[in-house]
């Protein structure tokens, strides 16, 4: 199964947001965005800007305000979804290896012809829960990812805008790989989900101003070694990194107010119904083209 740099110039010099005339080159590690030295916190890894310092703290001493996005700033900003995303991983990896016959693989796998995607459609997302036996850092390097990017993005889109925007980054996934993947292929992993928070980071520098260079040369780097490396579904990479980029505008970017959380709501929609008329069309076209479903 398949395992699932702008030019130099003026403005490229990073500035702190707070103070446009001092040049930063130190990010903050939660939004991404030059800091300071007046502006830096030190922080358990690097250091935080004193807005994000004061977003956490205002969580952490129980206040139910907002965060940026529209969210409930969470006491502590514990990034529980993630958490609970990577125990559902190692329960299901567990019983991967402890039921015969490979029959948790051979219920929840996804394979890009059109008979499986039009009986079993689920299958889309629930392979995105399993990883290869077979390759024991397939499921070490996603669940690491995800808890490097998840601590990142959940606090800051909130719980249920972070979970949405996975779950429809596993689905953008397979829809990648249904369009794009020749033949007959199975795949399976988290990284297409995956990808798509590598998508939803970038939007959330760039909206908020923060250097994405770095998070450019991350994403570009797993790209590549989806083309050289045999057995990765890159098709998977790049449709979970649009759907999660997409996914993730629609937080970002929906205007302030009441209308807000109805505005992302529709948002998710949106993509959700324009992902299932892509794999709609692609579906009938194959089975048109085939005489029926004996593809």
């Amino acid at each position: 199964m398949t395992q699932g740099s702008p030019a130099a110039g003026p403005e490229a010099v990073p500035v702190c947001p707070r103070h446009p005339d001092r040049v930063s080159y130190v990010t903050c590690q939660r939004c991404g965005r030059p800091a300071c030295p007046e502006c830096q916190r030190p922080a358990a890894v690097g250091f935080h800007c004193v807005d994000c310092v004061r977003e956490l703290s205002a969580a952490r001493q129980g206040h139910q305000g907002k965060t940026v996005y529209g969210a409930t700033a969470r006491p502590g900003g514990r990034p529980v979804v993630t958490l609970a995303i990577i125990a559902v991983c190692a329960v299901v990896y567990a019983l991967q290896w402890l039921v015969p016959d490979d029959a948790v693989t051979d219920a929840f796998f996804y394979r890009n012809s059109a008979a499986l995607t039009a009986e079993e459609p689920w299958r889309m997302l629930t392979s995105a829960f399993l990883h290869s036996q077979g390759f024991f850092l397939h499921i070490v390097l996603n669940m690491y990812t995800l808890w490097l990017f998840g601590q990142a993005l959940e606090p800051v889109l909130g719980r249920i805008r972070f979970l949405a925007v996975y779950l429809l980054s596993a689905v953008g996934g397979s829809v990648g790989f249904l369009l794009l993947a020749p033949g007959q292929a199975d795949v399976i992993g988290a990284s297409g989900a995956v990808f798509g928070l590598f998508g939803g980071l970038f939007v959330v520098m760039r909206q908020r101003g923060g250097d994405v260079r770095q998070l450019l040369i991350l994403i570009g780097i797993n790209a590549v070694l989806g083309f050289v490396i045999p057995g990765i579904a890159w098709q998977a990479h790049l449709g979970g990194l649009l759907t999660g980029a997409a996914a993730t505008a629609v937080v970002a970017y929906a205007p302030r107010g009441r209308s807000r959380t109805a505005v992302q709501i529709g948002g998710f929609v949106v993509i959700a119904v324009l992902l299932a008329a892509v794999t709609f069309v692609k579906v009938s076209s194959a089975v048109v083209s085939a005489g029926g479903y004996g593809i």
